[in-house]
């Protein structure tokens, strides 16, 4: 790892790019080290230098994506002090942040939710913890139960938006307008909030 993080920056961008692409497209199983290695513009047998395998790639790419979650998170993510509506936006804003800057990695982070490979289940729990964590600000905070008329089932709620949440991302084109998919995002959950 030591080999590949003294890289220069632009040579290790390529790499994690080609790989995150890769593995997005065709899953751990289907995604070859040749094929990586091709589109990074370099040789497979430096991918093996570098990571010593397949797994050991996939792993480091597990790492460098929650890593950056984590460190975006701190950044761009502060929710504390406002509503669940807001709390809702914010993280949205936060997840279309994300797939506008890293595309690649919002790519991967799709594959991961369909992975089924043995080989790699302990580093796709680790991602998903930390992705599960991204959908923290869609929660009801202590005392807002009472935000919604009566006999709505807040539960039902926080999994509506949740869904609402991932459509508003999956469906946001990488090179779109933040600020106008929010715009519109805002008022399908004002409209949401006349009926709740």
């Amino acid at each position: 790892m030591k080999k590949f993080l003294s890289l220069p920056q632009e040579k290790q961008d390529r790499i994690v790019t080609a790989a995150m692409n890769l593995f997005g497209e065709a899953g751990y199983k289907k995604a070859y080290i040749s094929e990586i290695a091709a589109a990074a513009g370099i040789s497979k047998a430096l991918i093996f230098h570098y990571f010593g395998s397949k797994k050991g790639l996939y792993s480091y790419l597990v790492y460098y994506t929650g890593k950056i979650i984590m460190t975006e998170a701190q950044h761009d993510r502060d929710t504390a002090g406002f509503g669940f509506y807001e709390r809702v936006l914010i993280t949205i804003r936060f997840r279309l942040s994300l797939k506008k800057r890293y595309p690649a990695m919002n790519a991967f982070i799709e594959s991961v939710f369909n992975e089924d490979s043995d080989e790699v289940i302990s580093d796709i729990e680790r991602l998903l913890a930390i992705a599960k964590d991204m959908h923290a600000g869609i929660c009801l905070a202590a005392g807002e139960e009472g935000i919604f008329k009566a006999g709505i089932n807040p539960e039902q709620v926080i999994a509506v938006m949740s869904k609402f949440a991932e459509g508003v991302v999956h469906t946001f084109d990488g090179n779109g307008d933040i600020e106008k998919t929010i715009f519109e995002t805002e008022k399908c959950i004002n409209m949401l909030k006349s009926v709740l």
